[in-house]
């Protein structure tokens, strides 16, 4: 310490500040998930945020479509029951499951920090106990209550999503066909609950969700690809020339649904006005993937996801409302069993 003239005392290692100065203090902000304390009665919340149990539900209503479907004059209301929550905890299992093991790259996209294993609401450990449980549970309610075939397809559907689908996200473009073939299979648990078998219907209904998927998951991962890329998600939009590509895909396949709207009433799933629904709700969906592809830009690429939210729906709502009669023994069958053989009806001799 020192003293002035004066008589005032004068730290050396604070030395007063001159009037009339703006002194500027550098400062650095860790951007860090805030962790909170977790109560009880938020959990039934978090779970349901962790589940996707929104994106779940429609994997039970093209389960139930397809049990209905492959119903004779009478629908087994408590065997559709089984098998809908059976494949919903299935779905809420393989969704848990993907987001545990992504947590470290949900942490890097804004659209995902605050799911609840980035942002510390549930640790990756409760989650995963919370996922397996509930898929042992709906895995083996399936196999007692429905048959061992629908069981079987929920386990490759699981299996699919979390050995091939989460995997390949950050390696190549190729998740998104697999992450359609796994949405293109809860209709077919619902068909096999039914009939223990897969026929030609069946494939046209597990074709129609393959083919929906993309043109949906496209244009949404064309809205974020950005934060895909900042978090190393191999998606279309972000690889080189994907831009073009993205809107070019999405056209197509909007284009491939009207043929195969159209083969449900070929097989002889729907009747005359579901084919005209099809063919409406195929030409809008075509309509708006022209006007991305043409402009691609945000405006029409959200144009096209939030249409391909209406279209599922509706034109699975036609479907159920103008169905025909599907016989145990349709005119192609492919029986579950390994050694399967193609089948021919006598009514075709």
């Amino acid at each position: 310490m020192k003293f002035d003239r004066a008589g005032n005392y004068t730290s050396v290692l604070r030395p007063p500040k001159p009037r009339n100065h703006v002194c500027w203090t550098p400062t650095v902000t860790i951007d860090s998930p805030t962790i909170t304390e977790t109560r009880v009665t938020d959990l039934p919340r978090l779970y349901a945020t962790l589940t996707k149990a929104r994106l779940s539900t429609l994997v039970v209503i093209t389960t139930g479509v397809g049990f209905v479907m492959a119903s004779g004059d009478q629908i087994d209301w408590i065997k559709l029951l089984w098998t809908v929550i059976g494949t919903m905890a299935c779905a809420l299992s393989a969704n848990a499951l993907n987001q545990v093991f992504e947590t470290h790259r949900d942490k890097l996209m804004e659209r995902t920090r605050g799911r609840p294993t980035p942002s510390g609401a549930l640790s990756t450990r409760h989650a995963f106990v919370f996922a397996v449980l509930i898929g042992y549970a709906g895995l083996l309610l399936l196999a007692l209550l429905v048959n061992l075939a629908a069981a079987g397809l929920a386990l490759l559907t699981i299996l699919l999503y979390l050995l091939g689908y989460t995997p390949l996200k950050p390696v190549s473009t190729l998740n998104t066909i697999v992450g359609a073939i796994v949405g293109g299979i809860p209709p077919l648990i619902g068909w096999v609950a039914v009939q223990n078998e897969l026929s030609v219907p069946a494939f046209v209904l597990g074709g129609l969700l393959f083919v929906w998927q993309l043109p949906h998951f496209l244009s949404l991962a064309w809205l974020y690809r950005d934060q895909y890329a900042g978090a190393g998600f191999r998606m279309l939009p972000v690889v080189k020339g994907g831009d073009h590509l993205t809107a070019e895909v999405t056209l197509l396949t909007t284009l491939l649904l009207i043929p195969l709207g159209l083969a449900a009433t070929m097989s002889g799933m729907s009747g005359i006005i579901y084919a005209i629904v099809s063919l409406l709700l195929g030409l809008a969906f075509s309509w708006y993937s022209l006007r991305f592809f043409m402009r691609r830009d945000r405006p029409t690429a959200r144009s096209t996801f939030l249409f391909s939210l209406l279209y599922l729906p509706v034109l699975l709502a036609a479907m159920v409302a103008d169905r025909s009669i599907v016989s145990q023994e349709g005119p192609i069958s492919v029986d579950m069993n390994p050694g399967a053989i193609i089948q021919e009806h006598p009514d075709d001799e």
